[in-house]
C-alpha cells in the first residue's frame, strides 16, 4: 500500500493531478538518496522549503484542504500479501507472485474472480465436474488444480461458487507449493483475494453498468469514520446479464459485505466482517470435444461449423448458490518487535445444483461429417452418445444434488523481529485449525433426458420428473469402489503448527528456512440407494505430513531481490471435501497415497525507475507424484500413480512509465510433460491444461488529466497458446487471442463515464476447460459504466 501526503491542493484539484503530483516528490526524493555528493545542499534546501511550505499552508489554509491518497500503483512490488505469514512485500518475498491491483481492475471493469485472474498466466478455469456435477469457481495453477486453493486475507474460501469482485481490493496469485504457509494442497499454488475493510475517511462510491447481453449491474461502497479511531464500511452488488455467443445462459446474483474496525492506528485492532452472495444462474458445461474421422486429435465440436451458441443443456437446469461467511481479525503489536494475529472465519454454503453435458459418440461423428447432420444425436447425460437415437434418452451423471456445506478456520500467528549476537531474525509462527464439513442429498429424474440435436439444441424437454434418490435408486450414478448411493457426507479436520525463520547475516544476505506439520483427519460416508446391492459405505483417513521450503535471499538494496527456493506441498486424501464428488474411495494404494509435489525456483525481482516500474522473472521446476486426474465420465478426482513435471520462465513487468501512463504485461513459457506413468504411451507427453506459450498486456493513458476535456483510453490483449485436454494428447483447444479496450472521461471529482469492450475481434476462444468438452468465451461484448465517487 502506497500513501502520499500532498498538501496545499486546492480543492478542485484533479485526482489523477494529485497522483501524479505524488509520483514526482517520490521521484525526487529518490534521486536525492541516490546523489550522494549532492545530499548536503539538496537536504539543506529540502528544509528550507519545507519551512517556506509550513508558512504558506497557516497563510492559506482557509482556502486548501490535506489530502491523503491511498492506493495500489500498477508496481506491486512493495505491495503487501494481506497474511501476517508473509509478512514480506512481494519484493522481498522468495517466490513468483502475480498481483492484480485495484486500479488495473478499475480500468478493466472486472467484475468476477475469473476475470480478475485472466491477467494471470498459467491460471486456467475448469467446467468442473463430480457425479452430482461441479461448478463455480474451479482453477489450474501451472496445470495444476486449485479448487481447495482459493483464500479470503489468508484464510480458506472452501465455498463452491462464482466469487464476485465487488469486495475485492486486490488479487494475488502465490505461484508454486506453499504448504508450509497455507496447509495442505496448494500444489500449482494459492490464490488469495484481500477484501475491503474500513479506513479513517467518509467517502462513497456508486457505479452502474450496462450493456451487451441484457447486462444491468450496480455496486456500492460507503466507508464512514466514527471516532478517532473506529470505522464501518459496506459494499454491495446486484448484477444480472447473459452470455453473449452462448443461448439460454443467465447468471443473476447479489451480494452484500458489511464491516467494521474498531483500535485503527492502535496497538489493537480489530475488524469484523460479514459476505453474504447469493446467484441463481444456468450452469454452461459448454460443448462436445470430437475426433474427426482421420485427424490427429480432437476439437471441440464448435471447429468444424457447429454455431457457438448452441446450448445442450435443459430448462431444467440451475445453479442456486447461497454462501455466507463471518470474519474476526485481530491484531495486537505488543511493542516494535513482536506482533501477534488471530484470524477466524465460519462459512456457511448452500447450493441445488442440475446440468447437462453433451456426449458426442462415435456414431453421432459420424452421422454429422459423413451423413446427415440433422441425424446428428447427442446424449445430455450418461457415459455414452446417443448413437442412432434409439430409446427415450439417458438418465446419467450428472444427477441434481443438493449441498450444504459449513466451514470454520482459526490461524493464530506471531511475527518476531530480533537480532542474536550480529544476526538479524524475522520469526513467524504459530498454528492452523480448520474443520469442514458437508452433505448431499442426490436426486433423478424418473423421466430420461431426450436426446438433442447436434446442430439446432432444443433445450424444452418437458417435466423432466426429479424426485430423491432413495426414490428411485435404479436413477442413481454406480461409482466404482462405492455403489450407486442417495446420500453422502463428509469432513475434513486439519491441525496445523508452523514456524520459519528469516536470518540475516548481512544487509544484504539472508537465508530463510522452515515448515509445517499438519494432521489431516477425513471421513466419508454414502447412505441410501439399494442397500441390499449397495450397502452403506463408510471410509476413514488420518495422515500426518511435514512440508518444508527454504530460500536464499541476496538484497543488494531495497530495489532489487535475487532468491533461490526450494518447497514442498502435499494433498492427502480427503482434500476435496465441498468441492470433490468422492473425497475419499477404495482403490491401490496408489488411490490411498496423497499428491505430493517439490518446486526448485531460481528468480530476480526488480523496481526501477525510483518505484515507477517493477519488473520479475522466475525459472522453476515443478514436480508432482501420484498426480490426480479426473474421470471424463463421472468427473472424480483419481489418484494416477502418474509423476509429472512443469518447468519453465516467468516474466512480468507493470508500472507508470510516463505520468498517468500505465503498463502491466506478462509472459509465461512452459515445458511441461509425464515422467512417469503405468500407461507407456503417455510417457513424454504435454500435461493437460498447460499452453507452452502466454502472454498478457495492458496499458492505459491519462490524457489531460486537469483538463475538463480529459480522458482515459486503453486496451490490450491477452493470449494462450493450445492446450491438451487429456494425458494422452488426444485432444486439445485451439489458441486463445483476446483483445480489449477501454476509454473513460471524468467530469469532476465526483462524475466519471467509461466504455469497455471485450474479444474486440469477436474470436471464437475457449474459457472453460474439461477433459472431453470446452465452453466458448463470451463473444463481442460492450459494458458502458457511470460512477459517482463522493
Amino acid at each position: 500500500m502506497k500513501k502520499h501526503r500532498i498538501l496545499n491542493k486546492k480543492c478542485k484539484t484533479g485526482f489523477v493531478s494529485m497522483i501524479a503530483a505524488s509520483i514526482m516528490l517520490s521521484a525526487a526524493i529518490n534521486a536525492d538518496a541516490e546523489s550522494p555528493s549532492k545530499n548536503v545542499k539538496k537536504k539543506h534546501q529540502y528544509k528550507e522549503d519545507s519551512k517556506s511550505q509550513t508558512k504558506k499552508n497557516e497563510i492559506s489554509d482557509a482556502e486548501t484542504e490535506s489530502l491523503t491518497v491511498t492506493g495500489h500503483g500498477f508496481n506491486t512490488m512493495h505491495d503487501y500479501l494481506g497474511l501476517s505469514r508473509m509478512p514480506q512485500d512481494v519484493m522481498h518475498t522468495p517466490q513468483t507472485i502475480n498481483v492484480v491491483p485495484q486500479q488495473l481492475m478499475q480500468q478493466q471493469n472486472v467484475k468476477s474472480l475469473d476475470e480478475a485472474l485472466r491477467d494471470v498466466p498459467g491460471v486456467t478455469s475448469s467446467i468442473g465436474e463430480g457425479a452430482g456435477g461441479m461448478n463455480g469457481d474451479q482453477f489450474l495453477i501451472r496445470g495444476f488444480q486449485a479448487q481447495n486453493d482459493i483464500y479470503e486475507d489468508g484464510l480458506r474460501d472452501y465455498g463452491v461458487y462464482s466469487r464476485d469482485s465487488f469486495n475485492m481490493e486486490t488479487v494475488s496469485v502465490i505461484k508454486g507449493p506453499s504448504s508450509e504457509v497455507f496447509g495442505n494442497g496448494t500444489t500449482g499454488g494459492a490464490i488469495n483475494m484481500i477484501t475491503k475493510t474500513p479506513t479513517l475517511s467518509n467517502r462513497a462510491t456508486a457505479e452502474f453498468s450496462g450493456g451487451s447481453g441484457n447486462y444491468y449491474r450496480g455496486t456500492l461502497d460507503v466507508n464512514r469514520k466514527i471516532n478517532e479511531t473506529t470505522a464501518f464500511r459496506i459494499t454491495g452488488m446486484g448484477d444480472e446479464h447473459d452470455i453473449v455467443g452462448r443461448d439460454y445462459i443467465y447468471s443473476h446474483r447479489w451480494g452484500v459485505a458489511p464491516s467494521i474496525a474498531f483500535g485503527l492506528g492502535r496497538k489493537a485492532t480489530l475488524i469484523l466482517q460479514y459476505m453474504h452472495q447469493q446467484e441463481n444462474s444456468i450452469p454452461d458445461f459448454g460443448v462436445p470435444v470430437v475426433t474427426k474421422p482421420g485427424a490427429a486429435y480432437g476439437q471441440p465440436i464448435t471447429e468444424y461449423g457447429i454455431r457457438r451458441t448452441n446450448f445442450y443443456g435443459t430448462r431444467s437446469d440451475q445453479n442456486s448458490t447461497n454462501d455466507n461467511m463471518e470474519t474476526a481479525r485481530f491484531t495486537y503489536k505488543l511493542n516494535d518487535h513482536i506482533t501477534f494475529y488471530d484470524d477466524l472465519r465460519g462459512g456457511q454454503y448452500y447450493r441445488t445444483f442440475a446440468g447437462s453435458k453433451a456426449t458426442c459418440d462415435k456414431t453421432c461423428v459420424n452421422n454429422y461429417f459423413y451423413g446427415n447432420p440433422a441425424d446428428a444425436l447427442v446424449a445430455r447425460s450418461g457415459p455414452t452418445g446417443a448413437g442412432n437415437g434409439l430409446g427415450a434418452g439417458t438418465y446419467m451423471a450428472p444427477l441434481p444434488y443438493q449441498q450444504q456445506s459449513w466451514s470454520v478456520q482459526n490461524v493464530f500467528s506471531m511475527v518476531a523481529n530480533f537480532k542474536t549476537a550480529f544476526l538479524r531474525h524475522q520469526l513467524v509462527a504459530g498454528f492452523d485449525i480448520e474443520n469442514v464439513s458437508d452433505s448431499r442429498q442426490q436426486y433423478t429424474y424418473l423421466n430420461a433426458k431426450p436426446y438433442a440435436s447436434l446442430v439446432n439444441p432444443n433445450p424444452n424437454v418437458g417435466n423432466l420428473n426429479l424426485v430423491p434418490g432413495n426414490s428411485n435408486p435404479s436413477g442413481l450414478v454406480n461409482l466404482g469402489g462405492i455403489g450407486a448411493k442417495a446420500n453422502s457426507n463428509g469432513y475434513g479436520f486439519d491441525t496445523g503448527i508452523f514456524l520459519f525463520d528469516q536470518i540475516w547475516f548481512t544487509n544484504w544476505l539472508s537465508v530463510k528456512g522452515g515448515g509445517r506439520w499438519d494432521r489431516w483427519q477425513t471421513a466419508y460416508n454414502v447412505t441410501g440407494g439399494d442397500v441390499s446391492k449397495y450397502p452403506d459405505k463408510h471410509f476413514h483417513d488420518v495422515s500426518g505430513v511435514f512440508n518444508p521450503s527454504v530460500s536464499l535471499m541476496i538484497t543488494p538494496d531495497s530495489h532489487q531481490t535475487y532468491y533461490f527456493t526450494w518447497a514442498s506441498s502435499t494433498t492427502p486424501m480427503g482434500m476435496y471435501v465441498t468441492n470433490g464428488s468422492v473425497p475419499i474411495r477404495p482403490g491401490t494404494t496408489s488411490f490411498a497415497s496423497p499428491e505430493k509435489a517439490q518446486l526448485y525456483e531460481i528468480g530476480a525481482k526488480y523496481s526501477i525507475f525510483h518505484d515507477r516500474i517493477g519488473l520479475t522473472a522466475s525459472l522453476f521446476r515443478l514436480d508432482k507424484g501420484n498426480a490426480m486426474n479426473a474421470d471424463p465420465v463421472t468427473g472424480e478426482l483419481e489418484g494416477s500413480s502418474d509423476k509429472q513435471r512443469n518447468q519453465g520462465l516467468e516474466l512480468s513487468a507493470g508500472g507508470v512509465i510516463l505520468p498517468g501512463w500505465n503498463v502491466t504485461a506478462t509472459y509465461a513459457l512452459y515445458d511441461s510433460s509425464t515422467t512417469a506413468s503405468s500407461t507407456a504411451a503417455n510417457l513424454g507427453k504435454n500435461i493437460p491444461y498447460v499452453p507452452h506459450n502466454q502472454a498478457t498486456f495492458w496499458s492505459a493513458y491519462n490524457a489531460f488529466a486537469s483538463k475538463p476535456y480529459n480522458f482515459l483510453i486503453g486496451g490490450g490483449v491477452t493470449w494462450r497458446q493450445h492446450v491438451w485436454l487429456n494425458a494422452a494428447n488426444t485432444l486439445r483447444v485451439p489458441a486463445n487471442v483476446d483483445f480489449s479496450a477501454v476509454i473513460s472521461h471524468r467530469f469532476d471529482e465526483h462524475w466519471k463515464i467509461s466504455m469497455n469492450g471485450y474479444n474486440l475481434a469477436n474470436r471464437l476462444n475457449y474459457q472453460s476447460l474439461f477433459s472431453n468438452r470446452a465452453t466458448p468465451s463470451t463473444g463481442r461484448m460492450f459494458i458502458g459504466e457511470v460512477k459517482y465517487t463522493y
